[in-house]
């Protein structure tokens, strides 16, 4: 099986060695690992089988290396299983993520400090006394080729990346547009230049537009599945999907300080890949914990949709707050498929793995709709899922770029009074980023909200959600 491999990893690397006078540069990505554990060693045994044919072999993160699994987002200190893993399959470089910050500044102080390698961002300033170490690019020599790794972290419409504002306090970002010209000076040094981006498919391709000097933008972000690379304005953009279905290698020929050909192809990542030992020992240890295996509860049907989840964790919300409406944003749901049968404490965790506490406010029916509204444009044009009401959007066109028409309606069909309060629970993160006028701010709760709906599912015991809903679009 070994011996098998390692074939198939040489052909796929002959396969792209076709100038006999150029030097090869091979870069294996990885984006929006989200702490896939479970995925480690394969990726570590693909990574050492590469190194063996070439030992130049670049290996880097477009960052979210956590945020989606409990055995490594609760793990103190946070995250180690997954940089660990990271240091032992040597990774050179990672971008930083929007989901890297979710452990607050003294978290990702740990996280820098615990890693062998260094994280790329030119568009934070990160003052001294955070700890968090981070520099804007690096360059690596690869047999005597200068490969120039700028790296960008996300940043949203709030004018910080896509995480609670508490999160980043002290930290100071710029747009990646503004910034990426300042290294400018850099490609001129290098023969190979890269941007390590975590800003998602469609600024990739904008970047590309903007910035066509750079060879290959290894970006992440919006899990934006790719068939290789896509070559736009003539830089290579690579991504892959959620949790590692799968690594993207890229190959670049080199020839008198210029790329001369560049192309890229997915390695598929499964349970039946070869697995590293070393890091399945790591795994092994890491995911030992009784507390996670706890049945909650049961599902007597399949949940096959983001929003029947979605309107299952809003349920959970209002109950134990006590609430007459709960909301959630789209992106805050994790998976969009769990089976019929036990519901684990992990499976909660995963599906709601941001640690984020219940906010309850009293708000007009009107101040409801406005922070609806809110939470779409800052969810990236995504309606929230709710319990307590149900929602008819119509948008001005078929892109959902804004919406046109909100109507709410109760659980009995009428319209909701716009005029009369309702007592209302969002997650801080949502209470944050829904950006809207209201006059009640919100009591801020100690409890997760991953806990409350572990608590609901051990009063209510058995969930049935197939083909709910709390929205119909139109357009």
């Amino acid at each position: 099986m070994k011996k098998f491999f390692l074939s198939f990893i040489g052909v796929l690397l002959f396969s792209f060695s076709s100038i006999s006078n150029a030097e090869t540069v091979r870069i294996l990505s990885t984006n929006d690992m989200h702490s896939a554990l479970d995925k480690m060693p394969q990726l570590a045994a693909i990574v050492d089988s590469l190194r063996a044919i070439d030992p130049g072999l670049l290996v880097f993160s477009a960052g979210d290396n956590r945020t989606g699994n409990p055995y490594n987002d609760r793990y103190e200190p946070v995250s180690y299983p997954m940089i660990e893993m990271m240091n032992i399959i040597g990774f050179n470089a990672s971008a930083l993520g929007n989901h890297e910050y979710d452990s607050n500044i003294e978290g990702l102080a740990k996280v820098t400090a615990l890693s062998n390698f260094r994280y790329l961002a030119a568009n934070i300033k990160c003052p001294p006394e955070t700890g968090i170490h981070v520099i804007p690019y690096q360059v690596f020599d690869v047999k005597g080729i200068k490969v120039g790794v700028v790296g960008i972290t996300q940043v949203g419409t709030l004018g910080i990346p896509d995480t609670h504002p508490d999160n980043v306090k002290g930290l100071t970002f710029e747009q990646p547009s503004d910034v990426i010209p300042n290294y400018k000076w850099l490609t001129n040094q290098c023969d190979v230049n890269i941007l390590l981006t975590h800003v998602g498919y469609e600024e990739d391709i904008e970047l590309a537009r903007q910035f066509p000097y750079y060879d290959v933008i290894l970006g992440s972000h919006t899990h934006t599945q790719l068939e290789g690379g896509e070559l736009h304005h003539g830089v290579l953009i690579t991504q892959n999907g959620y949790q590692l279905p799968r690594v993207t290698l890229t190959t670049l020929e080199v020839e008198n300080g210029k790329v001369v050909s560049k192309k890229a192809e997915n390695i598929f990542i499964n349970k039946d890949s070869r697995r590293a030992e070393a890091v399945q020992v790591l795994l092994d240890h890491f995911n030992k914990n009784p507390e996670m295996e706890r049945v909650v509860g049961e599902a007597t049907t399949a949940f096959t949709t983001y929003d029947a989840l979605g309107v299952m964790m809003c349920d959970a919300w209002a109950a134990e707050c006590e609430c007459d409406i709960a909301l959630e944003n789209y992106g805050g749901v994790r998976y969009d498929f769990f089976p019929a049968g036990p519901i684990k404490v992990k499976d909660i965790l995963n599906l709601d793995p941001f640690m984020n506490s219940a906010v309850v406010m009293t708000l007009t029916g009107k101040e409801l709709s406005d922070m609806l509204i809110a939470c779409f444009k800052a969810d990236r044009n995504r309606f929230p899922i709710t319990s307590g009401c149900t929602a008819v959007v119509t948008y001005t066109d078929a892109t959902k770029s804004a919406i046109k028409k909100l109507e709410l309606f109760s659980p009995d069909g009428k319209k909701l009074d716009m005029k009369k309060k309702y007592r209302v629970m969002a997650n801080n993160y949502v209470a944050s980023i829904a950006d809207s006028p209201r006059q009640d701010q919100g009591v801020r709760s100690s409890c997760t909200t991953s806990d409350l709906i572990i608590d609901y599912l051990e009063d209510v015991e058995k969930v049935d959600y197939q083909g709910r809903k709390s929205f119909t679009e139109k357009w």
